[in-house]
């Protein structure tokens, strides 16, 4: 599959037509951090959670100044049409605008550069649709990750969130976050970090300093 993006690339300048009109990516990005999130269609069931659940998790996004916005091989057209089943499946009014743009890529040119198109999952004319991409961009336009799920398996916002939590932290403070890290809890310092007794909870009995916990200001 031609085209994707590896960590620390710049993203793509790209023009698009979206449900807010036309953008630029860099743009639409200005100085927040932002996630750009693919689907295999709209008008399907597992898709409809998944935005759904986005759209719900957006107040939450927006206080980390994050900007979400969505892409498929769907038309505009298809997409504010689909919104009213997002609206209904969270409760909200038809009519209520999504809390972010989805972007129209029906001819493939997007999900061609940015290496989203899942092979194994075709449309009606044997065409190859996108995956369950994730990619978190950082205020410098640079990816800091990137989640590829196959068009099968609905996605974890919350984890999504969580991950944002930790690229943000570690992005201005000299640690890594351990497994199943959340906020509020324990970090684990990269093995460079120098032993700071300070500010040290605990620390292997190998003295290393490798796994050394220091307490986490809540953001």
């Amino acid at each position: 599959m031609p085209g994707g993006l590896l960590l620390g690339d710049e993203a793509p300048n790209f023009e698009a037509n979206t449900t807010i009109g036309h953008i630029r990516f860099h743009d639409f990005l200005g100085d927040s951090w932002g996630i750009l999130f693919s689907h295999p269609r709209d008008f399907t069931p597992v898709c409809t959670t998944e935005l759904g659940r986005a759209a719900k998790l957006a107040p939450e996004f927006a206080k980390r100044n994050v900007k979400l916005i969505a892409l498929s091989i769907d038309s505009v057209e298809d997409h504010f049409a689909w919104s009213k089943d997002i609206n209904a499946y969270n409760g909200a009014a038809p009519t209520e605008k999504l809390p972010f743009p989805i972007i129209d890529d029906k001819d493939r040119d997007l999900a061609i550069l940015l290496g989203m198109l899942d092979p194994a999952e075709k449309d009606e004319k044997g065409m190859p649709v996108t995956a369950r991409v994730v990619f978190i961009f950082g205020p410098d336009k640079k990816l800091k990750l990137s989640i590829l799920y196959p068009a099968t398996t609905g996605r974890n916002f919350d984890e999504i969130l969580r991950v944002v939590d930790s690229l943000q932290l570690t992005a201005s403070n000299p640690v890594a976050t351990p497994v199943d890290w959340k906020v509020k809890r324990s970090r684990t310092r990269w093995p460079a970090c120098r032993k700071d007794p300070k500010d040290s909870l605990s620390w292997p009995p190998s003295g290393s300093g490798i796994l050394g916990a220091v307490s986490v200001v809540p953001v």
